[in-house]
């Protein structure tokens, strides 16, 4: 059975995104949200619409087979063919370590269910053109794009530290000046890659940076939210008020160190996701039409006329 903890934080999980996810998304809470909870010995499964007949009924809407996946595992995949699932371990086995950071970071994956669910999405993503023939999606990793080429991480580290001082900005006369700056370099830099690097980068900041900023908005709407009472009992707790007043600088900080060289396509994650804040201040509709533009953010990025 699954532990009376694990079941703690899985109901509060779903009761949270029934609150916040509509604020932050159109739409968001129409996509299904399986999960697959990885422990120590099994692995639990629920709101699955069809659960694979290799997983046994051991609750209402729970269901369980030995452990397959690593513990520390955290990704979102048709792991049973459609619709997409959250495959996680526990707090403990990953990178959030406890309970509220680890419920937000469930939003990150959630907001990638409902990605995936856009009509279109995997045939879409194969007409990029990017796979060579990998039917795994293991290109979406391992594609060898130039990390450690000298004029694209100078390139990078130059748009990272423009893009974090924008971001930060008070001054509205300045942001519009700085914002103007960044567009420019932006082009300059995508201009240097080829047509495959600059869609993989383009592919990589809409899909896993946006994820980022979503899980920011995530943290942020869910200050105000009021847990159960057997969530605030938990060890590990942290209110949501104290997350979501982190969660923001986080990723700046994170970005700050970011080193393309080391981290690869891990630092399109804290860049994406400060983009999105960028976008937030410059273009405060660009959400509504994120659908319209699949895999890519660049047209958001016009230098003014």
């Amino acid at each position: 059975m699954v532990s009376p903890h694990d079941a703690i934080r899985v109901r509060e999980f779903y009761r949270l995104a029934a609150r916040i996810q509509a604020q932050i998304w159109p739409d968001w809470d129409k996509v299904p949200a399986p999960m697959l909870l990885v422990t120590d010995d099994a692995e639990f499964l629920t709101h699955h619409p069809a659960p694979p007949k290799e997983f046994t009924k051991v609750g209402d809407d729970a269901y369980a087979r030995p452990r397959k996946f690593p513990t520390n595992f955290l990704a979102t995949f048709p792991a049973f063919g459609p619709p997409a699932v959250i495959v996680i371990g526990e707090p403990k086995n990953t990178e959030s370590k406890t309970s509220t950071p680890w419920l937000i970071a469930l939003m990150h994956e959630h907001f990638h269910q409902l990605q995936y669910s856009r009509p279109g999405y995997y045939t879409a993503v194969e007409g990029l053109g990017l796979s060579h023939g990998d039917q795994t999606g293991m290109w979406m990793l391992n594609y060898p794009f130039p990390y450690e080429k000298l004029e694209v991480v100078e390139g990078f580290s130059h748009l990272r530290d423009l893009l974090l001082t924008a971001v930060t900005v008070k001054s509205d006369r300045e942001f519009a000046r700085l914002a103007n700056w960044y567009i420019a370099e932006r082009q300059k830099f995508l201009a240097r890659l080829s047509p495959d690097d600059h869609k993989y980068f383009s592919f990589q900041l809409w899909q896993e940076g946006v994820a980022r900023y979503t899980q920011i908005m995530a943290a942020e709407a869910a200050a105000p939210y009021q847990p159960t009472a057997e969530y605030a009992a938990l060890s590990d707790f942290e209110s949501f008020a104290s997350y979501g007043a982190r969660a923001r600088q986080e990723t700046l900080d994170e970005l700050k160190q970011a080193d393309l060289a080391k981290w690869k396509r891990l630092a399109f994650y804290s860049f994406g996701g400060a983009e999105g804040l960028l976008l937030d201040r410059l273009n405060p509709k660009w959400k509504s039409e994120y659908f319209q533009h699949m895999f890519s953010t660049d047209s958001y990025f016009e230098v003014p006329h």
